[in-house]
């Protein structure tokens, strides 16, 4: 479902770093997301229009807090599934390796467990990101959890992906549609599959 790519490509772009240019990230997530309706959607704009509004550092600061500095509200999803052993540098390869069969390669400066990659290849790649949602769904729901008892307001953007992959067996593969995201990261020409 396109509602659901383009929900997974924002709260991609708003659970990474809040950089210099947020705002305009921001603009850019807004724009796109008045296009479409749902309660998924409303939980996005909900951040947008609220939170996502601070300064850029104060944003920063507070981004480093709920995320960088316990293992109980991390991005990286198998910190919940495989814990610090030997076990998550396997789990890590084996993502690695489904991102390179589909032509997707993460960025060398994070781990290919990190939430909003694994949102953009959900976004760019359904056939094959859904299922990897399906699989880390728990993880997901415990850093929700962990989100709402810190009352970090990014537990709406952890609900709108929530409401994208239900509870309970992934659903049976549908061929990738060849359209493109509603609003795709700026990218220079020949780098398509390239996340930055």
């Amino acid at each position: 479902m396109n509602r659901h790519r383009a929900v997974h490509q924002a709260a991609a772009l708003l659970l990474s770093y809040p950089d210099p240019n947020w705002p305009q990230r921001v603009a850019h997530v807004t724009a796109a997301l008045t296009q479409l309706r749902g309660p998924e959607v409303e939980l996005l704009l909900c951040f947008c229009h609220g939170p996502a509004q601070a300064p850029t550092l104060e944003l920063a600061a507070r981004y480093v807090t709920t995320f960088d500095r316990t293992r109980r509200r991390t991005l990286h999803l198998t910190h919940y599934t495989d814990g610090d052993t030997r076990r998550r540098g396997a789990t890590l390869a084996a993502l690695k390796g489904r991102y390179r069969a589909h032509g997707w390669q993460p960025d060398d400066g994070e781990l290919p467990d990190f939430l909003p990659a694994l949102l953009e290849f959900a976004a760019r790649c359904p056939q094959a990101g859904t299922p990897l949602l399906h699989q880390y769904r728990g993880a997901v729901d415990l850093l929700t959890q962990a989100l709402e008892a810190h009352r970090s307001p990014y537990v709406d953007v952890l609900r709108a992906v929530q409401r994208t992959v239900p509870a309970g067996p992934p659903p049976a593969p549908v061929a990738d549609a060849p359209t493109p995201v509603p609003f795709p990261l700026l990218s220079a020409p020949g780098d398509e599959g390239v996340r930055r």
